[in-house]
Order: structure tokens, then C-alpha cells, then sequence
């Protein structure tokens, strides 16, 4: 199961955004990372460095590397409508990103484990693939005897984000994916219309 395992609190500071969730590194030093600190003088980036930080920057953020993460553009490119927002919709459906937007883990990586050691069901069935696709309708729920683990109570007591395009019963501790999401209620902080310019190259 390829994903990133590097530095984290690097990459944070590199975008200067808590990228994986909060990070008291970057609150210490929110500068960019390197030798020199601060004062460093950095050179002005191109326009491809700049659409380029944007793509990595949403893989970072959706714990993607590149293989896959050109495969889903390949699949917004080929559906109906803007690619870029076709990009985060694909992105929002991913099995272990609506579990993270549901509150049952407390970042995506936490997300992917417990997906990837069959805590979670869709429809009634398991499923191990932290990538699978999220349909309409679906629903997601934590496997009956998973539902005691600590990592999920305590992430489900912290839940307080809700969105729209989920809909979460707490007595079941299961959720529902509604629909996919429109670009303004994604909250994600990514101009993806940038990515679209630098895959057209």
C-alpha cells in the first residue's frame, strides 16, 4: 500500500499549512524549512514551480502519491463539467477521506488504517481499500465489534464538523455519503484549477 511516510511537520512548514492536521511545529517555526531559517533569501517561483507546489500540495493533503493521484485527474478530465472540481469531488469520495469527514478517525492517515485493517463496511460489506470510490447513496459504517476501539470513540467525541454532503447517525455509528460535494463546501485550501493548467502542459 504505497503512501507518503517522510517528515510531516516539513511539509506543513514548506506550505505553511497545517497539511496533516494540527501541528505544533509549524506554530514554533512558521517559516519555511532549510539551513539558513528565516533568513534565507528564496528564490521567486515560476509559474510551473507554483503549479506544481499546488499539485503536491493535494497530494500531501489526500495522502496520494503521484501514480495514483494522475489517474484520478485522468477520471476528472474524461467526466462531464469543470475538471478541477470533478478533481476534488473524486478525491472527496475516496472511501478513507469520507471516513476522516465523518469524524471516525481523527486525520486521514488514522482513516486509511483502520479502513485498511477492516474496520469499516460499505453497505454491509467490508472493505480494505482506502481508495474506493464512494457512490451516491452509500453507506459507511464501523464494523459491530470495532465499534468499542478507542481511537474511534475518542474521535467521534471530538466530532464537530458536519457537512452537507454527509449525513451521520451517531446511535448506528454509521454515515451516509449523500452525494458528491460542490467546490464551496469543500473546505480544503487548494486552487485546483492550477493542477488542471500544469497536467495540460
Amino acid at each position: 500500500m504505497a503512501r507518503y511516510t517522510g517528515p510531516k511537520s516539513k511539509i506543513a512548514r514548506k506550505f505553511q499549512e497545517p497539511i496533516f492536521g494540527a501541528d505544533k511545529a509549524l506554530e514554533k517555526k512558521n517559516y519555511a524549512p532549510g539551513q539558513h531559517g528565516p533568513n534565507r533569501r528564496r528564490a521567486k517561483l515560476s509559474e510551473y514551480g507554483i503549479q506544481l507546489q499546488e499539485k503536491q500540495k493535494a497530494k500531501y493533503t489526500y495522502g496520494i502519491l503521484e501514480r495514483q493521484f494522475r489517474k484520478i485527474f485522468s477520471q476528472a478530465s474524461r467526466k462531464d463539467g469543470i475538471t478541477g472540481e470533478n478533481l476534488l469531488k473524486l478525491l472527496e469520495s475516496r472511501l478513507d477521506n469520507v471516513v476522516f469527514r465523518l469524524g471516525i478517525a481523527p486525520t486521514r492517515s488514522a482513516a486509511r488504517q483502520l479502513v485498511s485493517h477492516r474496520h469499516i463496511e460499505v453497505n454491509g460489506q467490508v472493505v480494505n481499500i482506502p481508495s474506493f470510490q464512494l457512490r451516491p447513496g452509500d453507506i459507511v459504517e464501523v464494523r459491530e465489534k470495532a465499534k468499542s476501539l478507542e481511537t474511534i470513540v475518542s474521535s467521534l467525541e471530538g466530532r464537530s464538523n458536519q457537512y452537507n454532503w454527509l449525513e451521520w447517525d451517531s446511535k448506528n455509528m454509521c454515515g451516509k455519503f449523500l452525494n458528491y460535494p460542490e467546490r464551496e463546501n469543500i473546505p480544503e485550501n487548494i486552487k485546483e484549477q492550477l493542477i488542471v493548467e500544469l497536467y495540460s502542459k
